[in-house]
């Protein structure tokens, strides 16, 4: 399934409220409130002014799916807060993902692109493996990890 990037430049989190079923919320994010509180999300998970976030469409343009991206340590890095896919959109898409991920995160002047995934989602781990992440540390049943921009564009 061919997705398509739409930045959310009015930071509208209703589309990502109605694609996340109530028991998909603590994967992607454990601190946030269950139902969806689109408050708590401004304030607290999308509320620093250099957060970026995402929807990813899919050939009908619907939305099928959202990510944000935070900088790091110094604006040349992004780091992949949220990712989020539909159940339909799963099952193949995760190379997708990446990709849109990674040509959000040149399109900021990122450099390098960092983030932290459950090391029991076998899935996202193996999706960003196959992407070319490496896996810097392993903490409290989370992996860090890391993948250079320009080494990927260079190759």
């Amino acid at each position: 399934m061919p997705l398509t990037l739409r930045r959310n430049r009015d930071r509208d989190l209703g589309p990502l409220a109605a694609m996340l079923p109530p028991n998909e919320i603590p994967l992607i994010n454990p601190n946030a409130k269950v139902p969806f509180d689109e408050m708590e999300w401004h304030r607290k998970w999308l509320g620093d002014l250099d957060d970026v976030s995402f929807y990813l469409q899919d050939e009908t343009g619907q939305d099928v799916g959202f990510f944000a991206l935070r900088v790091g340590v110094g604006p040349e890095v992004r780091h992949l807060t949220y990712a989020f896919l539909i159940e339909e959109a799963r099952g193949g898409a995760g190379a997708e993902l990446t990709e849109c991920v990674e040509q959000a995160a040149r399109d900021l002047g990122a450099l390098t692109l960092t983030l932290k995934v459950e090391v029991d989602n076998a899935p996202a781990v193996n999706a960003y493996r196959s992407a070319g992440y490496e896996e810097l540390s392993r903490r409290q049943g989370m992996a860090t990890m890391r993948l250079d921009l320009e080494e990927r564009r260079a190759a």
